[in-house]
Parts: structure tokens; C-alpha cells; sequence
């Protein structure tokens, strides 16, 4: 990991991949990796495994489904899709980050007083 380049913060990862989801439909693990890159404009690195780790919870918690398909390069892939559950999940995921975005910002932002 290079200095311009940091790790995901624990939890976010589950909201950039159900962000990622509702916005292209279904893609494998490698694409929503690349995807979460390119749109971070490589800022931040998504470790394969990590991705797939929380590929698993997803599926656990009812908020994604997979199945299997063929890769643009025709390889079988596992294709990642959001559920009814997980767009409700995505919309109570992003209102919470709001609000913790807000704190941190407060936080950060607050002059020592005197």
C-alpha cells in the first residue's frame, strides 16, 4: 500500500458493496473490487480476500444472493446481486454513515478553546 493509497475502514465495506450493486446490478467478486478502486480513484485498496469475506456475510445476513454465471472472459464466476433486504439495508447503512460522517466532522472541525 502506497502513502497516497489507505485500508477501508472496518464496516464501510459492506456499504460500498451494496452501493456498488444497486448501481450496476450483478458482478463478481473481482468486479465490485475494481469497481470500489476506480471509483476511489485508487485511494483505497480492496484486498481479495477481504472482499470475499464480506461477500460471505452479505450473503448470510439475506442482503445480496449469488449465483453462478460466466466472466466476460468466459470463466464461471459466483455473480453477486442485491435482495429486497439489502436495498432496506443499504438505504439504513447509508443514513447511519451520514451520521457518523457528521460527528467526525465536528469533531475534527472544533477549535481549542482557550
Amino acid at each position: 500500500m502506497s502513502d497516497k493509497q489507505s485500508a477501508i475502514l472496518q464496516g464501510t465495506l459492506d456499504l460500498m458493496v451494496l452501493k456498488t450493486l444497486e448501481q450496476l446490478g450483478p458482478l463478481h467478486g473481482y468486479g465490485i473490487a475494481q469497481r470500489i478502486e476506480q471509483v476511489g480513484q485508487k485511494a483505497l485498496t480492496v484486498n481479495q480476500g477481504t472482499i470475499y469475506l464480506c461477500l460471505v456475510r452479505l450473503v448470510q445476513k439475506g442482503w445480496i444472493e449469488a449465483q453462478w454465471g460466466r466472466s466476460d472472459n468466459n470463466r464461471k464466476a459466483k455473480f453477486y446481486s442485491l435482495t429486497k433486504t439489502g436495498r432496506r439495508a443499504l438505504v439504513a447503512e447509508a443514513e447511519n454513515w451520514q451520521r457518523i460522517t457528521g460527528v467526525m466532522d465536528r469533531v475534527l472541525l472544533q477549535k481549542a478553546e482557550a
